[in-house]
């Protein structure tokens, strides 16, 4: 999602506190907000399949596989 997205919804948002949106101004702002959360996501997902865990005997996985094996923490045990 590029700057001027984030800028508009910004906007609406400061519209709406001055007054209420129109229907279509509405429906905009949800659709930029859909997006945005969107292109989060993705982002977010790409960077923890890109993170790699080090277990202090040097052994290395995936984020992702970590969390699997272990439930999401490291037994220590």
């Amino acid at each position: 999602m590029d700057r001027q997205h984030i800028e508009r919804i910004n906007r609406l948002t400061a519209i709406s506190r001055e007054r209420a949106l129109t229907t279509e101004e509405q429906a905009e702002r949800e659709m930029l907000r859909k997006n945005y959360i969107a292109a989060f996501r993705s982002q977010m997902r790409a960077q923890l399949d890109n993170t790699v865990v080090e277990y202090p005997d040097g052994t290395r996985e995936s984020f992702r596989d970590a969390g699997r094996r272990n439930g999401g923490k490291k037994n220590d045990g």
